[in-house]
């Protein structure tokens, strides 16, 4: 990862990923008296939302968009809006290779440079660590709209956003964080010419 960074001449480097939340969770184990059946409630109603989200491993940065869709258009608006957030920095994003990411029709934005992930290893991204963590925080729930929902993920990301530590330690892979610190510094990313 520090050569791929090094030539690309990136400063920071974060990862990224897309996690569904729905109105319909996913069920895990319950505690009940023995002889009785968990008390499982049911949500029938196929809707959700995605979370569109880049965390920077090294210092728990993250910055987080919820949208209807996976795809490229709204991969589109993620990356504007990341660019916009994130100043005028070299950055780099490591993803997966999904049909939204790979889109002839997503234009990157200037000095944002994609940084791929090997086919088949979501292992490798730190963000699905967040997205682990986040579906056990909503396990065996049910919410009645999807304004609810997003409300619940608001406050269940509150916390990382408000102590970065927290993500860091829980997405800062060792050797993600080795290669970073091994990066040579980085010219700043030239004004934009109007």
């Amino acid at each position: 990862m520090a050569a791929t960074a090094a030539r690309l001449e990136v400063g920071r480097v974060f990862a990224m990923d897309e996690a569904r939340f729905g109105l319909k969770v996913s069920h895990r184990r319950l505690w009940c008296p023995f002889g009785h059946r968990p008390p499982w409630t049911h949500e029938h109603e196929y809707r959700w939302l995605w979370l569109y989200a880049a965390v920077e491993p090294t210092s728990g940065a993250c910055f987080v968009l919820f949208l209807p869709h996976v795809d490229g258009r709204c991969f589109q608006r993620f990356l504007e809006e990341l660019r916009r957030d994130l100043g005028p920095d070299r950055l780099g994003l490591v993803l997966d290779n999904s049909g939204s990411h790979t889109s002839g029709k997503v234009i990157w934005p200037e000095g944002v440079t994609k940084i791929p992930l090997p086919p088949y290893s979501p292992e490798l991204n730190p963000a699905e660590r967040w997205f682990e963590a986040l579906r056990r925080v909503f396990a065996n729930r049910i919410f009645e709209s999807l304004d609810q929902l997003q409300e619940a993920l608001a406050a269940a990301l509150e916390p990382y956003w408000t102590v970065p530590a927290t993500l860091q330690r829980l997405v800062g892979y060792p050797w993600w964080c080795q290669a970073i610190a091994t990066l040579p510094p980085v010219p700043p990313h030239p004004e934009r010419k109007t």
